[in-house]
């Protein structure tokens, strides 16, 4: 699956299409290690789905939320006709209705990484739609996001509940849109997991780093 054939009607490089969302909030987490067929116990106390033996979860990641919505992007400049990703994020209009799938990849990109750089946001969708695009995996966002232990934010197999009025939520939407179209290149590459860095999973060891962006570092 590309990131242009989600069913999602989105013209491929229209740079103002617009987005919105239903709403939900609670705590992140992030995405690791899966291998078909191998279970993998958590690090520590799992999240909401703690209850489900994990698959490559090793530890939720509540993120910061205290200053997410004020969160300053400084290392998200990058040489491009758009001048900055900032501005393409200010630029892309996020007002008009968009697909579940959106949804989806943008309520990853809330839940996993509101409170990081626009770049450190722009990576994890950029590893939803990697492994939307790999045979390994589902072969939608949505069922890379509910995919059973990927993302210890899904709780009994719903999204929890977002703050729709915050700039957190204006951004993620804008950065699944910006990722989905391919309009701004990620320093995560073809990443398909990643995990914080204050954790160090066995399965880091058998992958290649891609990219460390503020608190997650990002792996083939």
């Amino acid at each position: 699956m590309t990131r242009r054939s989600h069913g999602l009607g989105l013209a491929a490089g229209a740079a103002l299409l617009g987005l919105t969302f239903a709403s939900a909030e609670t705590s992140g987490a992030f995405a690791q290690e899966t291998d078909p067929g191998q279970i993998e116990a958590a690090n520590t106390a799992g999240g909401p789905n703690s209850a489900s033996t994990p698959v490559f979860i090793s530890q939720e990641v509540v993120q910061p939320t205290v200053a997410a919505d004020e969160a300053a992007d400084a290392g998200d400049a990058q040489p491009s006709k758009t001048g900055s990703l900032r501005q393409l994020v200010a630029a892309t209009d996020t007002e008009l209705a968009l697909s579940e799938q959106m949804q989806c990849l943008a309520g990853a990109v809330y839940f996993e990484a509101r409170g990081e750089p626009l770049a450190g946001q722009l990576a994890v969708a950029q590893v939803v739609i990697n492994r939307a695009d790999n045979p390994r995996f589902p072969s939608s966002y949505c069922g890379v996001v509910y995919q059973r232990a990927q993302f210890s934010f899904v709780s009994g197999g719903e999204m929890p509940r977002i703050k729709t009025g915050t700039e957190a939520w204006q951004r993620a939407k804008a950065i699944a849109r910006i990722a989905h179209e391919g309009l701004w290149e990620s320093e995560a590459g073809d990443s398909l997991y990643f995990h914080a860095k204050y954790v160090r999973p066995s399965w880091s060891n058998k992958k290649v780093a891609r990219a460390t962006i503020s608190r997650h570092v990002f792996y083939r």
